[in-house]
């Protein structure tokens, strides 16, 4: 990335929960760092909690740029995140959902509960419609999205499909491969 280009805004849809294997909140945390040190942006869900307060607080730490977006509706329940470079406040989900795609060249999915695959499936649907083209990456920490991937695929394999799916979403199993694979896309 030379230093005359925008700094590129990656999206990232995780959990605000833990969850219950302690690689998932290494892995935002590093995710968060690693973007920093690549020079990325981030823009979240603007949460300060679970995989979300990782993400963010490793973010900062690494001295980067991060916008969250967060619904009225989720401000006390997320506890929104008070020492972000940004944070946007919304009426409701679906514009959160679209500030975040317009903002991002790219998306980075963690482990998370239902609205992180709304998220994910919200934008997967429009690459699909091709109301946008940006890529969409995958950190499948400790297998959590092996079952998912294999329906992924088994909707290609059925022809449910528009399209190869490798051409939208890549996996990765470590935040180190995604990250390189990410500075070398954008």
């Amino acid at each position: 990335m030379s230093a005359a280009t925008t700094t590129p805004a990656i999206a990232v849809f995780c959990g605000s929960k833990n969850g219950l294997n302690p690689i998932f909140m290494d892995h935002a945390a590093s995710i968060g760092s690693g973007l920093a040190a690549a020079g990325f942006s981030i823009i979240y869900g603007g949460g300060n909690k679970g995989l979300m307060g990782a993400l963010a607080n490793a973010m900062l730490e690494g001295g980067g740029l991060i916008t969250g977006v967060i619904p009225k509706v989720l401000i006390e329940w997320e506890h929104q995140h008070e020492g972000l470079t940004e944070l946007v406040i919304t009426e409701d989900m679906h514009q959160r959902k679209k500030i975040m795609y317009e903002r991002c060249d790219a998306a980075i999915i963690l482990a998370g509960g239902f609205g992180t695959l709304d998220e994910l499936f919200e934008m997967l649907t429009w690459n699909q419609l091709n109301l946008h083209d940006k890529k969409i990456y995958f950190l499948n920490s400790a297998g959590f999205y092996t079952h998912l991937i294999l329906h992924m695929q088994h909707l290609q394999n059925t022809g449910f499909l528009y399209g190869d799916l490798s051409q939208r979403i890549s996996f990765f199993d470590t935040p180190e491969a995604l990250l390189s694979a990410l500075d070398q896309k954008l």
